[in-house]
């Protein structure tokens, strides 16, 4: 698997999404934002997290303008998969790769702690080695995490498989309690249409160890794969 991880002035994830990748045995290409062109035979394209531009105007609005993300947009569209992480999820609904808007945490505050995830669609190329509703461990840490989309946008993603994640509690159940940021449906992640393009808030290169508390995340990467 030849892989691409895009920094941008501000991300903070990226060398953790390197040691996902360099875990799973994946060749790992380090791009900086400015670049204007992407290797076509790329397998996977990783957006990190982070505070890319520090969050100014919205998060993510400024990264979804930066020059290599009309190779990634070119990239999505052929196929390659595309992976948007905690503001890398931001950056995708800002360019337009991912519907819906991520806004402050209904509570404003910032939060990082673990969450417990239910796997919505497990067939697809990210979560095929998770079982249907499986519950997974993953941290999550953001401001910005509170996911909002029009009734007519989440019909489709319901109707359509597009839902990927849910926080959830220790019994699978969704409700406002297991709800760390206010996200609508207490969605986690979604898909595009075409299911190569997934972002989610919470991070699974942060799980990829259990000395990191779960390794819940290295199952997404290692599903990559093949």
């Amino acid at each position: 698997m030849k892989s691409a991880i895009i920094t941008f002035p501000g991300s903070n994830c990226d060398r953790d999404a390197v040691t996902a990748l360099q875990k799973v045995g994946s060749k790992i290409q380090k791009i900086w934002h400015q670049e204007t062109k992407l290797d076509d035979d790329l397998d996977l394209i990783i957006i990190p997290g982070g505070f890319s531009y520090g969050d100014y105007l919205r998060s993510g609005a400024m990264a979804a303008i930066s020059p290599v993300m009309f190779e990634v947009k070119r990239l999505a569209a052929k196929g390659v998969k595309v992976l948007g992480i905690c503001n890398g999820f931001q950056i995708l609904t800002e360019a337009g790769l991912l519907p819906g808007i991520l806004v402050r945490n209904k509570k404003m505050k910032f939060i990082c702690r673990e969450v417990i995830l239910r796997v919505e669609n497990n067939e697809t190329f990210f979560t095929k080695k998770y079982k249907k509703n499986q519950l997974i461990h993953v941290p999550i840490a953001h401001m910005d995490g509170n996911y909002l989309a029009d009734a007519g946008t989440l019909k489709k993603l319901e109707d359509g498989g597009n839902i990927a994640f849910r926080y959830v509690d220790v019994d699978g159940n969704f409700s406002d309690e297991s709800n760390p940021n206010g996200s609508v449906l207490n969605i986690a992640g979604i898909f595009n249409d075409q299911k190569n393009v997934l972002g989610m808030m919470p991070h699974p290169e942060r799980a990829i160890d259990d000395d990191m508390g779960s390794k819940d995340g290295l199952v997404l990467f290692e599903g990559l794969l093949g």
